[in-house]
């Protein structure tokens, strides 16, 4: 398997927590996505189905927070945060683009009710399968989501978005969420790169690792994340450091607003449950704009 299918690979695991989660009661959910199940594969219907079991969900989470502490916590936290960027009454956005879009259903949870124009970007094999899945669970993509296929790689990101109908001058919202450690700092910088010809008024939110888990001067609990993906296979490859990331967003035309960390998280998302959990430190989300 190449890196960049073993990267591919990892489009399943964000969805199919988000589909857990939503199984949560309405006041303990972390985020909402009810089409997350119905994205999902067979099996992992049937996973998600068994975690209707409040005991079996539970040891579910408990599982995979064993593997990486906080982990479960910080995706769907993270998730929230974007759903709730993105809908701000006072985000005035004309399109939104979602780099490394794996199973995501934000583009067709916006089209239910409004026409603004999402273009969905990433490897050629996930566009394939988010393609099949959008057939199967919808009869067809929705008019207004765009799927592009781009390679972070290799790919000149803008005119792949242009041929397939996006406009440069209108303000964007870019969600680059759970992308960047799988990509070589050269690719990271390239995107950013490419990002800062956007029109004023546009919005950047992306995650990072900890650029120490990266180097493995601090594993924060989870050695068995970083022996994964960094000691098997090296298919993390970039990291960030928190008090770098302003200078690196400056430097491509982008101001840096906030970064929601783990502190972020408990206040705001996790302690309104009262469910006891903890979000991981190891990654980070940015806010940023032109």
């Amino acid at each position: 398997m190449t890196a960049r299918n073993a990267a591919a690979q990892t489009a399943f695991g964000p969805i199919v927590l988000a589909a857990i989660e939503h199984n949560e009661p309405p006041g303990h959910r972390l985020v909402q996505d009810d089409l997350a199940e119905s994205f999902l594969s067979g099996r992992f219907r049937l996973l998600v189905r068994a975690t209707r079991s409040d005991a079996f969900r539970r040891a579910v989470i408990s599982t995979v927070d064993r593997y990486g502490p906080g982990l479960w916590a910080s995706i769907a936290c993270r998730k929230r945060y974007i759903d709730e960027r993105l809908s701000d009454p006072l985000n005035d956005t004309d399109s939104v683009v979602v780099l490394g879009a794996g199973l995501d259903t934000r583009g067709c949870r916006i089209a239910r009710h409004s026409e603004l124009p999402v273009f969905e970007v990433d490897q050629e094999l996930n566009i394939e399968r988010k393609t099949a899945v959008l057939q199967r669970v919808l009869g067809s993509p929705p008019a207004s989501v765009h799927l592009v296929p781009v390679d972070f790689e290799r790919d000149a990101l803008i005119p792949a978005l242009e041929s397939h109908g996006y406009r440069s001058d209108l303000r964007t919202f870019f969600i680059w969420e759970g992308v960047t450690q799988y990509l070589s700092p050269e690719a990271v910088r390239a995107t950013l790169a490419q990002l800062s010809g956007a029109a004023p008024g546009s919005k950047l939110v992306f995650t990072y690792i900890r650029q120490d888990f990266i180097d493995g001067t601090c594993l924060y609990g989870a050695e068995s994340l970083y022996r994964r993906f960094r000691r098997r296979r090296q298919v993390w490859k970039s990291g960030m450091v928190p008090e770098l990331v302003g200078d690196l967003l400056a430097e491509h035309g982008w101001r840096l607003v906030e970064q929601a960390g783990p502190s972020y998280y408990r206040d705001t998302y996790i302690r309104p449950t009262g469910r006891a959990m903890a979000a991981s430190p190891l990654e980070w989300t940015v806010l940023a704009e032109r």
